[in-house]
């Protein structure tokens, strides 16, 4: 990732700050948030690394082996942040490239202290030690976890010197899924600069598909606009699903061949200095709608449409899904897909055959991002700065009792949504979303990219 910027660095300290505020207003004590380890892909070699997204959300230091503890006292203001982090190595950055050390981190990301992370062993119960919490996400990493309770016993053991361990352990996620379910200024420009770099990933594989080429083609397609354009990684695996791929959820495979006469789903976003972006589309391979699949693709958009009229302030969480759903099960009965009553289709749930999942998510640092959907038992409400996908759908597989026309038709529609003050600001904005828009792009066969 390339250096940060400043104002991405009075973000990160900035948040620090508010994470201190928090533990001190109930009263204090250390927390410890480690950094994803390094994984093993094969024999000797690793996955290219992803750092923790609650450890890059306070520091935005993107190496491996590092680790943030957070000493804080009754007064917030006196908190003091130590990074444990590699040593300055020159014969390793010959292999593996640019390490910070502790002396530039320190200088470059604001801590108050920086550390070799090998003397995390003696420095960590120094810091543990007459401390009234231990603020700590056990359970999450078990190899981090022997670290830091190796540390809370040897402070155990002091306890005849005077030394008194903390009393609490608590889990240091409850405030920060918090914090980060509020995206302050430089997280929104993120994601709106990732959603756009997205947008035109899935515009450049609109415009390449034909029938008879591979998913995987298209997959291409989409990877080469997002790193062209500077983002890091994918988001999540892409789906690129044609025909009744389409109607597997989680399809990844990405090798079939496209027909002439099928629809292609794509859910695929980019990732960008940490954070993601999540669009879906669904167009003809052949680039023009068929009657039956014109008939789901509009009744998936309209239901997108009444979700998003709950996009706003004050609305509860479950209310963008509730309006969804019931656009969607009153055209399943218009479709013929379902009988009954509009009533008796959600009373039942028997539109869950065709629409199985929720409507949306929120979005960040990760494409689930962090934050509860309830509070004491009952949806939150919308707020300003919580980002959410809004993303409907509709999957027919064959059945005796399924119109023969609307077989293998998988729909679905995902936009990234910012709830703002007024209302709500579509950071997807820009990517083809209506049946005439899509054909149009699809019809440009001058202009591939």
């Amino acid at each position: 990732m390339p250096a940060p910027t400043t104002p991405q660095l009075a973000a990160t300290a900035a948040r620090r700050d508010r994470l201190a505020q928090r533990i001190a207003a109930v009263g204090g004590g250390v927390a410890i948030i480690p950094t994803a380890p390094e994984r093993r892909r094969n024999r000797d070699t690793e996955y290219a690394y992803r750092f923790d997204s609650y450890f890059h959300y306070l520091t935005g230091f993107t190496e491996p082996e590092a680790m943030l503890v957070m000493v804080v006292g009754s007064d917030p203001a006196a908190a003091h942040s130590v990074l444990f982090c590699r040593e300055k190595n020159a014969e390793r950055e010959i292999w593996d490239g640019f390490r910070y050390g502790p002396t530039a981190a320190r200088e470059t990301f604001g801590f108050d202290e920086a550390c070799p992370v090998e003397m995390l062993t003696s420095r960590l119960p120094e810091l543990i030690g007459n401390q009234p919490a231990l603020w700590y996400a056990l359970g999450y990493d078990v190899a981090q976890d022997a670290r830091v309770l190796d540390a809370l016993n040897t402070v155990r053991a002091q306890g005849r010197n005077g030394v008194q361990a903390p009393a609490d352990v608590r889990d240091v996620r409850t405030l920060l899924d918090e914090m980060r379910l509020f995206k302050d200024a430089v997280e929104v420009d993120t994601m709106r600069t990732a959603a756009i770099i997205s947008g035109r990933a899935h515009k450049r594989a609109m415009r390449a598909t034909r029938p008879e080429c591979f998913e995987y083609e298209i997959e291409a397609e989409l990877l080469h606009e997002f790193r062209r354009a500077g983002s890091q990684s994918v988001a999540y695996n892409s789906i690129v699903a044609g025909g009744a791929n389409a109607c597997v959820l989680h399809y990844v495979s990405n090798d079939a061949q496209l027909r002439d006469g099928d629809l292609l789903l794509i859910d695929a976003g980019c990732e960008l200095d940490g954070y993601a972006s999540d669009i879906t589309r669904t167009f003809p391979v052949n680039g023009r709608f068929s009657g039956p699949q014109k008939d789901v693709y509009e009744l998936v958009l309209a239901s997108q449409y009444a979700a998003l009229e709950h996009a706003r302030p004050g609305q509860t969480y479950d209310t963008t899904h509730d309006a969804a759903v019931k656009v969607l099960a009153q055209g399943m009965i218009d479709l013929g897909l379902l009988s009954g009553s509009l009533d008796g289709v959600l009373e039942s749930g028997s539109y869950r055959r065709f629409y199985m999942h929720r409507t949306g998510h929120w979005l960040g640092l990760d494409v689930h991002d962090a934050g509860e959907y309830k509070v004491k038992g009952q949806w939150r409400a919308l707020e300003p700065g919580m980002v959410i996908t809004v993303e409907p759908g509709c999957y027919i597989r064959p059945g005796e009792d399924v119109p023969a026309a609307f077989w293998n038709i998988g729909v679905r529609i995902e936009d990234d949504v910012l709830i703002t003050a007024s209302g709500h600001d579509i950071l997807t904005i820009g990517t083809p979303k209506t049946v005439s828009d899509i054909e149009i792009v699809m019809s440009d066969v001058d202009d591939r990219r």
